[in-house]
């Protein structure tokens, strides 16, 4: 009787620890997956966030050609471009400013 009260607390113990380990590791793994989807939408966050402001200001888009494109990009008028299509196998180039 003596050997039954000492050992059933300690295979009770083992039990509790066992189930205890198990839920930590899932919560530890819902963690981690929780995260990782943060750092996603975060960056997915940053690149829309730079679409905008890069799409809603042209004064902006010049400020990031400066810092992150150096001499890549050419400022133009509007006198100088010109709309491209292909009729009948045939270049149709038209002036941008055309009031038609």
């Amino acid at each position: 009787m003596k050997k039954l009260s000492f050992f059933v607390p300690i295979i009770f113990l083992i039990i509790a620890t066992t189930i205890t380990k198990d839920s930590t590791k899932k919560l530890d793994k819902k963690i981690f997956e929780i995260k990782e989807n943060i750092r996603i939408l975060e960056d997915r966050h940053e690149l829309v966030l730079l679409d905008y402001n890069i799409l809603t200001s042209p004064k902006k888009l010049m400020e990031y050609q400066r810092l992150y494109f150096e001499d890549n990009f050419i400022q133009k008028s509007i006198e100088s471009l010109n709309w491209v299509e292909i009729k009948d196998k045939y270049l149709q180039i038209e002036s941008v400013t055309n009031n038609e």
